[in-house]
This record gives structure tokens, C-alpha cells and sequence, in this order.
């Protein structure tokens, strides 16, 4: 006996593939923005990056890797920028990160609104 569930073809002609959401990418650019205020939100928006990962699609996922590098490269900047304070560097050096940080954040937020995944995930850079 088959299954009218699934011989009916109108069963799923109402169903669109949903979009992606973006929500909490974006929270989480955001989160990484606020460490300028907050210090502790950096750590909060990497957590939901790597709780967020790998349940969207691929190009959704490379914002999330993209955060997570974001925030770890950006932590070994810090920490190299405040030793070099030391000798007088450090507060360019700490100019520098925070500019990386703010373009970083700003082609992600982009690469968001138009559905696509950052370019150069892998970079140290931008």
C-alpha cells in the first residue's frame, strides 16, 4: 500500500527553500565591534561562532571561520601590541589592531548582506 504522504507531488510545492539567517553572524560582528566598549563581548561572540558553525550553508559557514580567526589573530595581536607597549610600540601597534578589527568586521557584515561568504577567509590581513 503506498504512502500518500509521499506519492502526493503538491505535498511539498508549497515549501521555498528558506534563506539563510543571518542574525546571528551578524550579532557577532557586532559582539566583536563592542570589545571596544566591553571587553568581555569578543569572547561571547567567538562562543556562539563555534556553537553556530556548521548549521548553515557553506558560505554562511566561512563567516563564522572568518570570526573565529578574526578573534583568535586578533587576541595574538593584542598580546604581541601590549608587549611591545613595553618599549613604546605597542599603542600604534594597538591603533593598527583596532583597524584590522573594524575592516574585518565591516567586509563581514557586507559579505552578509549580499549572501555571500568573506573573501580571504585564510588571510592574517583583511
Amino acid at each position: 500500500m503506498a504512502d500518500p504522504l509521499f506519492d502526493s507531488p503538491e505535498t511539498f510545492a508549497d515549501e521555498a527553500p528558506q534563506p539563510a539567517d543571518t542574525t546571528m553572524a551578524m550579532v557577532v560582528y557586532a559582539l566583536l565591534l563592542a570589545g571596544f566598549v566591553v571587553g568581555i563581548t569578543p569572547i561571547v561572540g567567538v562562543i556562539i561562532a563555534y556553537v553556530y558553525r556548521g548549521k548553515g550553508p557553506p558560505w554562511l559557514d566561512g563567516h563564522y571561520r572568518y570570526q573565529i580567526r578574526t578573534f583568535w589573530i586578533g587576541l595574538l595581536y593584542a598580546i604581541v601590541a601590549a608587549l611591545l607597549s613595553l618599549i613604546g610600540i605597542g599603542l600604534i601597534l594597538m591603533l593598527g589592531l583596532a583597524i584590522w578589527l573594524i575592516v574585518r568586521c565591516v567586509k563581514g557584515f557586507k559579505g552578509l548582506q549580499e549572501k555571500r561568504a568573506p573573501s580571504n577567509i585564510e588571510t592574517w590581513l583583511w
